[in-house]
């Protein structure tokens, strides 16, 4: 017998790996050492660029939207998404997202599948600016569905300790900017799969006018890489702390950044909200406040700046062809205030 016998094609994953090559190469940078193919990723760190570099680390997945992946047959976004919810964590901190391994796990390794995955996996990393350097295709026959997978993502930062954002210097009066997401982003999507897909029936290929396109098309829309925008505001120091909304929306993650003497305000109304939260909200009848902690709810990012550059910030964001907000404030904590209170 085998290996193959079994299900394992040795052979496969080695045409994966030289497959995958090319496109990986074009995703290196000054610091790589040794990228795919060996046994380890090699980054080395320029120390005139960091005299005290610290290493910042984060690790996140796709989740339950690859379902709509696998039931559109559509695989060549989710990689990007995949990118996106790992270096956007990294980028809130201040470091620069350098390195990037990808983990894929299915069934059997589909070849045509692999390399759309790989092919958004290589724009994500193109888009933050990082290497991909590496990762791991496991095929476990019978541990997963046929025609099934699961990714996870690992990304190296760096950021001088001097320059990271750590959010003590947020005061009373800074004001809150949000940065408009591109709709779901990679969260909340087993709540919106069961209003819209197993609740309502609703079928993929059906085109929603407000969306302007299939509702398969609304839900495969890549989560936003904020890493240029990010960078581009840290390096000016024009904010004091930054917060990358996901899983648990505004309401869990906004409180992650600021001392917890003071209480973030939020204007609900005041950024626009995209189509496809309000009809997940209406028809699976769903209160305002489990949407807000469910869901990113259009804005995908939330940057504190002094009052006095606002404008700046404003205009910054807006030049990465970015939406921006001014959605609230810091205020000064009650005794039985909350960290989030939404007006």
């Amino acid at each position: 017998m085998k290996y193959s016998d079994a299900g394992v094609s040795i052979d496969a994953g080695n045409a994966f790996v030289e497959m995958i090559k090319p496109a990986a190469r074009s995703t290196m940078r000054k610091g790589v050492l040794a990228g795919i193919g060996g046994f380890a990723g090699l980054f080395e760190i320029d120390r005139k660029r960091h005299r005290r570099p610290v290493v910042v680390v984060s690790t996140d997945g796709v989740g339950t939207k690859l379902r709509i992946a696998f039931m559109m047959d559509v695989h060549d976004t989710v990689g990007i998404d995949l990118v996106a919810m790992n270096v956007n964590d990294v980028v809130v901190t201040g470091a620069e997202p350098v390195a990037f391994l990808d983990y894929i796990a299915t069934s059997k390794l589909r070849l045509d599948t692999a390399r759309d995955i790989i092919k958004g996996i290589v724009s994500g990393c193109r888009q933050a600016g990082c290497a991909l350097l590496g990762g791991e295709t496991a095929e476990m026959p019978g541990f997963y569905r046929a025609d099934e997978y699961d990714l996870a993502g690992f990304v190296v930062g760096v950021v001088d300790k001097q320059k990271r954002l750590t959010g003590k210097d947020v005061q009373q009066g800074d004001v809150l900017i949000g940065v408009g997401s591109s709709g779901l982003h990679s969260n909340g999507y087993s709540l919106a799969r069961h209003v819209l897909l197993e609740k309502k029936r609703m079928r993929l290929s059906a085109y929603i006018d407000e969306f302007k396109c299939t509702l398969g098309e609304e839900l495969l829309k890549p989560t936003i890489i904020y890493v240029n925008t990010a960078l581009a505001l840290i390096g000016q120091g024009m904010v004091k702390a930054a917060a990358h909304i996901t899983g648990g929306g505004i309401t869990e993650n906004l409180p992650r950044v600021f001392p917890d003497r003071y209480t973030a305000v939020i204007e609900t109304g005041s950024w626009n909200i995209p189509p496809v939260f309000e009809m997940i909200r209406g028809l699976g009848g769903i209160d305002q406040t489990e949407m807000l902690r469910t869901f990113n709810n259009g804005i995908g990012m939330i940057v504190v700046a002094g009052k006095d550059r606002v404008g700046r910030v404003m205009d910054a964001i807006r030049a990465q062809r970015k939406k921006a907000y001014v959605i609230g404030e810091i205020r000064l904590r009650g005794a039985r205030g909350r960290s989030v209170e939404f007006v």
